[in-house]
C-alpha cells in the first residue's frame, strides 16, 4: 500500500437476521454495485467471526488516494446505494479509513 493510497472499511450490523437470505442478497449486492465504481479496487464483504467485536458484517476495498476514494464517495451508484439500501438496512456501522504510516 502506497502512503498515499487509502484503505475504506466499515463494519456494520444489518436489521435483517444474521444469516438471512436478506443479509446474504444485502452483501452481493453491497459487493456487485460497489466493486464496479471504477476507483475501487481489492472490494471484499466479510462475515464477523471473532467473539471480540459485535459487529456483524464488513466491506472494505482500496483507493489509489485520496481523490480516487472522494470520487467513489461522490459517486451516483455510492449515493444511492448508501440511501437506498445502507440507510434502510443497516442497524449501526463503524467506518474506518486508513492510510500507511509514515516511517
Amino acid at each position: 500500500m502506497s502512503k498515499q493510497a487509502v484503505k475504506h472499511m466499515v463494519i456494520f450490523c444489518l436489521k435483517h437476521e444474521i444469516g438471512s437470505a436478506e443479509a446474504a442478497q444485502f452483501l452481493k449486492d453491497g459487493r456487485d454495485i460497489l466493486s464496479s465504481i471504477p476507483t475501487v479496487a481489492n472490494f471484499q464483504a466479510f462475515n464477523q467471526v471473532s467473539p471480540k467485536n459485535d459487529y456483524d458484517y464488513g466491506f472494505s476495498m482500496d483507493f489509489a488516494d485520496q481523490a480516487a476514494y472522494d470520487f467513489y464517495n461522490e459517486h451516483p451508484k455510492h449515493v444511492d446505494f448508501v440511501e437506498n439500501r445502507w440507510l434502510k438496512e443497516v442497524s449501526r456501522f463503524l467506518e474506518i479509513d486508513f492510510q500507511a504510516a509514515h516511517e
